[in-house]
């Protein structure tokens, strides 16, 4: 028997552990059944789970339960990313508090130290993972530097270099000057920063006295300015294009260009362009052939290539010392108030520097047109659709993607340099030797290039170097391509787009997976992202400890509305904990009352139409939840369950059916009871995928633990023919007109112990045969001293409603004063028209539409639905007193 108290937490241990000890989450390569793929995304090895992992993970694990139960070999990959700046920040950290840095220990002593701390430390966030229900296949886990996936990488490195696709090129980066290394676009954060707007004269040569202003946020950067930029149609300067200026401090002669870039309505409409530390400077500079200047070394601080008198200073130094000597020289015309973005590091903390350097780049462009026509022609399908212009977007103005990192911590680079500079790049060093003693036609000593390869590089492999590629397993072709990658819409660039990339290139043109479910972002209840600064966060293990693992998967169900971002707050997760608890005691009080399943039950031959009823919604309820897990629409599945569980089944079946189970006739109650157990056993098995630990428990407890587990359990396979139409209309009818009479009672303050009359009028034989049937039930449920159909029953000083075809007629005048009634709910209704008329000012003003935050504005809108919502239900109040 259930315990008397849901207890999750002591539920959630016992139940992960026989889930697991069972083999239930396995994949079965040599099993007949289809397979069913989703590749976990690998989480930082450093990582610990966070909401947003929560969100994301529980999708997941929603799909692969749901698959499991249909009879699929279900492979649900796990795994974690070496994450190389993370890790190699954290060991170095660590190191530093032992007053060690990583070059004291050379390369092979500091990687050891990383390994020992992976080792160690690493995979947290797997284990919490088991905390949520994941059931991944454990035991297939891979790491992005293990042994097989490090070989993909090699290899696909080398043939891609082999194939003209990897090329080395000196080119702009995102420079982090703290940690030494280039960092990809995801991994810089525009802060908003409160700054200047520097003006500077420019002299033009040859012509004393005439200047070219220009304008700068940065003017250390002016140091390895390379020349200035005016648009072709700005009549202002059409006569010194082609001229030159000097540029000052520097002496350097640089010249006047006519590019688009240039906006004559900016400013002066002239700006200096600095190719080697900006990214639009440096396309333009390719546009006219202008010298990129290196002026930073790879601690941003100004080298040699600037005046000696700012060698050595930093860059915010050198920005100081630049203005005031410029100024001295009278060449600093004005300085504005400036507040603008400015991208930082989101390891290092620190403002990025764009810096050119040589490194080693994809070429992204090429292998972009199969991936882009993949989605084209629908062979991966992308939900929400809106999604896909995203894709495509980026997918047709893709750049070189730059795949080196300065970093000791990931895939070293396999390339190696001969004594002239000639690359070698090859599978080991042993097979770079061989190539280059061929071309040298002698021994010769090379050096292996130091970087790593951007963490991205590997990751975008894993759909199928997890699975045993580059060697042709026997998983390899059971298990690729994947049915589901499930991602947030943050890295459909970084990850979903490069997996599309590799996976078609190396698998035969063969796409990673054929749906690409993309949720929004979890936020907080007011709609704010969630941070550690603004204290919003929310730590799934506390909730999960608080309020139980089931609770927030629902949650976050429930609200995972396609192309929308969650808002989580804490009240919501308490009341789908009580969701919880409703079904706990509705499943006791009916095991406690004799529900018990029967061998050889038959929902078909239900003589009673409750019992008719209660299968036939049952039904329909597994009809619109698969529809709704085939579409990804995760809310709508929540809700759906919720519906049936907590109205249909907890609040109406089971009050319904007491009547029938405590009453005389045995066979009615019998039957009852087995519908009762049998319709639990459906529901638990439709529930089990968002809520996994409570249905398993629940199952085991009605089965006694003779049906195995519910994990492994198939899902329900219902018959049309299960559908009543006569015993829904009819049942529905019931619960429609008790409700409505609640209702009425409700809103015209009637006493909760007071027994008042039904009357019906213009009842058709099907409502007085069901008033016959179900009248004593009604009359208790709806507490009415009468129930019966008149066709003269007076309207005077009773309240009215429509049910059907009939008319529902409650005298009310002797237990309300009616005409105080009357008057207080036109007040109540004045009252709430006012509300109306003040959100529709609000609504009505532009400024207050342009200003307001949009989950401000979304709050208006629905108090207002609302509002009126509850205006007009107190308006047909009123009308039915004939008032």
């Amino acid at each position: 028997m259930l315990e008397k108290t849901y207890r999750p937490q002591e539920i959630e241990a016992k139940q992960y552990e026989r889930w697991e000890a069972s083999g239930a989450f396995k994949a079965q390569e040599d099993s007949p059944k289809e397979p069913y793929v989703i590749m976990m995304p690998p989480a930082n090895v450093t990582g610990s789970l966070h909401i947003g992992h929560a969100l994301t993970f529980s999708i997941q694990d929603i799909l692969i339960r749901w698959q499991r139960m249909l009879g699929k070999d279900a492979l649900w990959q796990p795994g974690t990313d070496h994450a190389g700046i993370a890790t190699q920040m954290v060991v170095e950290r660590n190191l530093a508090a032992e007053g060690i840095h990583r070059r004291d220990l050379g390369r092979e002593k500091f990687l050891e130290k990383v390994w020992e701390w992976k080792d160690q430390s690493g995979g947290t966030i797997m284990n919490q993972l088991r905390h949520l229900g994941a059931s991944a296949d454990w035991e297939r886990e891979r790491f992005t530097m293990d042994e097989g996936l490090s070989e993909a990488v090699l290899k696909v490195f080398v043939d891609l270099y082999k194939q003209g696709l990897i090329y080395r090129d000196k080119r702009l980066v995102n420079w982090d000057p703290k940690l030494h290394t280039a960092i990809s676009d995801l991994e810089v954060q525009q802060q908003e920063t409160k700054g200047h707007l520097w003006h500077f004269r420019y002299p033009i040569e040859g012509e004393e006295g005439r200047f070219i202003v220009v304008a700068t946020t940065r003017p250390e950067t002016m140091l390895g300015d390379s020349g200035v930029a005016v648009h072709p149609e700005d009549e202002r300067y059409s006569d010194i294009v082609g001229k030159h200026v000097i540029l000052p401090l520097v002496g350097r002669r640089i010249p006047i260009v006519a590019d688009e870039y240039a906006d004559p309505e900016t400013g002066s409409g002239a700006v200096k362009i600095t190719p080697a530390h900006d990214f639009n400077d440096f396309e333009v500079g390719k546009r006219n052939d202008l010298e990129q200047i290196n002026i930073f070394d790879q601690d941003a601080r100004i080298n040699e290539n600037a005046p000696e008198v700012y060698r050595g200073l930093d860059r915010f130094e050198a920005r100081k010392k630049i203005v005031e000597d410029l100024d001295a020289l009278g060449l600093l015309e004005k300085i504005d108030d400036h507040t603008h973005m400015v991208p930082h590091g989101d390891r290092g903390g620190v403002p990025i520097e764009p810096y050119l350097t040589d490194q080693w780049y994809v070429d992204a462009a090429t292998l972009a047109k199969p991936a882009i026509e993949a989605v084209e022609k629908g062979r991966t399908r992308i939900v929400p659709q809106q999604y896909e212009n995203i894709y495509f977007d980026w997918m047709r103005n893709i750049q070189p993607w730059c795949v080196s990192r300065q970093l000791w911590w990931g895939h070293q680079i396999p390339a190696w340099y001969g004594p002239d500079g000639t690359i070698f790049v090859e599978m080991s060093e042993e097979e770079a030797q061989a190539t280059a003693e061929a071309h040298y036609r002698e021994k010769v000593a090379l050096t292996r290039d130091e970087d790593v390869l951007d963490t991205w590089f590997s990751s975008a492999l894993w759909p199928f170097s997890t699975i045993g590629w580059p060697e042709k397993t026997e998983a390899l072709k059971r298990y690729y391509p994947g049915d589901v990658l499930v991602t947030g819409f943050d890295i459909i660039f970084f990850w979903v787009a490069r997996m599309m990339m590799m996976g078609i290139h190396f698998m035969e043109g063969e796409v990673p997976f054929r749906d690409v479910y993309i949720h929004g972002l979890v936020r907080d209840a007011q709609g704010q992202k969630m941070s550690k600064s603004k204290g919003n966060t929310m730590d799934p293990l506390d909730i999960i400890e608080k309020y139980g693992c089931d609770a927030l998967r629902f949650t976050l169900a429930a609200l995972c509305t396609n192309g929308r971002d969650v808002k989580l707050a804490e009240p919501r997760i308490e009341g789908y904990r009580n969701f919880a608890t409703k079904l706990w005691n509705a499943s006791r009080f009916a095991l406690v009352n004799g529900a018990e399943l029967v061998e050889g039950y038959d929902p078909a031959a239900n003589r009673q139409v409750l019992n008719r009823w209660i299968v036939g919604k049952l039904t329909q309820t597994e009809r619109k939840l698969s529809e709704a897990f085939k579409a990804y629409r995760f809310n709508d599945a929540a809700a759906i369950v919720y519906h049936f569980t907590w109205n249909e089944f907890c609040d109406w079946y089971i009050e319904l059916s007491k009547p029938i189970i405590t009453g005389e006739d045995e066979a009615a109650a019998a039957e009852t009871r087995a519908t009762t157990a049998w319709v639990l056993s459906q529901l638990v098995k439709l529930m089990h995928p968002l809520m996994p630990y409570i249905t398993e428990e629940l199952w085991e407890t009605l089965t006694k633990g003779g049906q195995g587990l519910l994990i492994s359990a198939s899902w329900p396979n219902l018959a049309d023919s299960l559908i009543d139409a006569e015993a829904e209309a009819e049942i529905d009818w019931v619960i429609r007109l008790i409700s409505d009479v609640r209702g009425t009672r409700s809103q015209m303050n009637v006493p909760a112990a007071a027994h008042v009359p039904l009357l019906l009028k213009g009842a058709s034989e099907t409502t007085q045969a069901r008033l016959a049937a179900h009248a004593p039930l009604i009359m208790r449920l709806a507490r009415l001293d009468k129930l019966e159909a008149d066709d003269h029953a007076s309207t005077s000083g009773a309240a009215q409603f429509v049910i059907g075809e009939a008319t529902a007629v409650m005298p009310l005048g002797d237990v309300i004063d009616v005409e105080a009634e009357r008057q207080r709910l036109k007040k109540e209704h004045d009252k709430l028209q006012g509300e109306i008329a003040k959100i529709d000012k609000k609504l009505a003003n532009e400024q207050f539409l342009a200003k307001a935050p949009e989950e401000v504005v979304v709050e208006q809108r629905e108090r207002r639905a609302d509002t009126a919502q509850a205006a007009a239900k107190i308006a047909e109040a009123v009308a039915s007193l004939g008032g």
